[in-house]
C-alpha cells in the first residue's frame, strides 16, 4: 500500500510541473506581446500630423491675437506723499502698472478711474511710516495693496503687477 502512494506522488507533482510551465509559458507570451504592441504604437505605428492650410491659418490668428493680448505698462504721474510717524518724511514714488490687457489699459486712462486711482495710492502712502516702507519686504507689501486697491476700481482691467521706477524717502 505504501508503494502505490509513493508513485502516485511523483507523478501528482510531475503533472503540477506541467501546469505551471504551461501556465508561466502563456503568461511569457501574453507580456511579450504587449510590450510589441506598446512598442508598435509608440514608434513605428506613429503617423505624422497632417498641415492643412485652415489649420495654419487658425494657428497664425492665434498667435496674432496673443500679441496684441499682451500686457501694457501704464505710468502714472509722480507721487510726492508725506508719511505718518516722526520724524516727518516725504516719499516720492512713480507707480507703473502692468496691465493684462489693453481693456484694463483704456479703463485707467478714463479720467474719472485715473483720479480715483491716483487717490487710493495717495491714501495707502499717507499711511505708511519709514519703517515700514524702508525694507524690501515692504515695498512688497506695499506693491500687494496698491494693486489689490487698484483692481477693486476695475471693472474689466486687471493690474498684474506693480513696478516702482522711483521711490526716494526724504
Amino acid at each position: 500500500m505504501a508503494d502505490a502512494s509513493a508513485q502516485q506522488a511523483p507523478a501528482d507533482s510531475s503533472k503540477m510541473g506541467k501546469i505551471l510551465g504551461i501556465g508561466f509559458a502563456v503568461l511569457n507570451l501574453v507580456v511579450t506581446g504587449g510590450g510589441a504592441f506598446l512598442v508598435y504604437k509608440s514608434t513605428l505605428g506613429w503617423e505624422s500630423p497632417q498641415i492643412t492650410e485652415l489649420s495654419s491659418q487658425a494657428e497664425l490668428s492665434n498667435q496674432v491675437e496673443e500679441q496684441y493680448n499682451e500686457p501694457l505698462i501704464y505710468t502714472m504721474e509722480k507721487f510726492t506723499v508725506n508719511l505718518t510717524g516722526e520724524p516727518k518724511r516725504v516719499i516720492r514714488v512713480e507707480v507703473n502698472l502692468n496691465m493684462l490687457s489693453k481693456d484694463g489699459f483704456e479703463e485707467i486712462m478714463i479720467s474719472d478711474n485715473r483720479a480715483k486711482a491716483r487717490d487710493s495710492v495717495v491714501q495707502i502712502l499717507n499711511e505708511k511710516t519709514f519703517s515700514e516702507v524702508e525694507s524690501i519686504q515692504g515695498k512688497l507689501f506695499l506693491k500687494d495693496q496698491i494693486s489689490v486697491a487698484l483692481n477693486s476700481l476695475l471693472d474689466k482691467g486687471v493690474v498684474k503687477d506693480i513696478y516702482f521706477t522711483d521711490f526716494v524717502v526724504q
